[in-house]
């Protein structure tokens, strides 16, 4: 390509790169292990340029031209940004059941006000459930599961080719589907200590009607919040485990991925 040719090339290149900056960009922001609200907006803003630079070459052919219309451009644009924000949020939907079972677990055992400042929210949560969120992160990281949703997303200019019809309703059908399955998840990963917080009331309602001058509640309150910590020390292996078998099959399934 000669100098004038690439200098004539320069608005439709520019055009497409902004293009796949809006996907990326707005999917950076929001992937799970890569997106997290601990890693400075300069990171993630460096990764999706990162992205912009592997893919374009590739994915130029696919890309629309500038349209002369302004309201089309900035309806193209629009689209990709809401493509991106829904691709990275149904993986992070199924990212959040290792820290929704971190929330359950503070109910059971105890340590429902024991609050932290959790950034990914915006809001104080149960420090059960920040560490999970942070365990969750550093397996999607130290494991390599980030690349699966970023390879869904690479593919998602087949599944989903810039400026076609965005079918809204199969999109929120997938949202509820990818809740669903968290939510299913985080109660698997949850289970032993349902069942011993279930038991431990049945027993502890049972022991307060055939003893009731004691404040059995009182009693047994230090006991049940060192039984759930000893219970998590024994089984945050197997569950950080089962996670990370859960997600990899989990993530394959998203719109896109290869």
């Amino acid at each position: 390509m000669t100098e004038a040719e690439f200098i004539s090339a320069l608005p439709m290149l520019a055009f497409q790169a902004a293009l796949l900056m809006a996907r990326l960009g707005a999917a950076a922001m929001l992937l799970p292990g890569l997106g997290e609200q601990d890693v400075p907006v300069a990171l993630r803003l460096a990764l999706a340029l990162a992205l912009v630079g592997l893919l374009l070459p590739a994915l130029r052919p696919a890309l629309p031209a500038p349209p002369d219309d302004a309201v089309r451009a900035v309806s193209l644009v629009a689209l990709e940004v809401l493509i991106g924000l829904w691709l990275a949020g149904l993986a992070r939907l199924l990212a959040l059941a290792f820290a929704m079972a971190g929330q359950m677990i503070a109910l059971l055992v105890g340590l429902s006000q024991a609050l932290l400042p959790d950034p990914q929210f915006g809001q104080q949560t149960a420090v059960t459930a920040r560490l999970a969120s942070l365990l969750a992160a550093l397996l999607f990281l130290s494991t390599g599961l980030y690349a699966v949703p970023l390879a869904a997303l690479a593919h998602s200019y087949i599944a989903f080719p810039p400026g076609e019809a965005w079918l809204a309703g199969a999109a929120a059908e997938a949202v509820a589907v990818a809740a669903g399955r968290s939510f299913d998840l985080a109660l698997r990963l949850a289970a032993p200590f349902v069942f011993g917080g279930v038991v431990l009331n049945v027993a502890l309602g049972l022991l307060s009607r055939l003893a009731p001058q004691v404040q059995v509640y009182f009693v047994a309150i230090p006991g049940q919040v060192l039984a759930g910590l000893a219970l998590l020390a024994i089984l945050i292996a197997p569950m950080l485990a089962l996670f990370a078998e859960a997600m990899q099959g989990l993530l394959a399934e998203l719109p896109g991925a290869p």
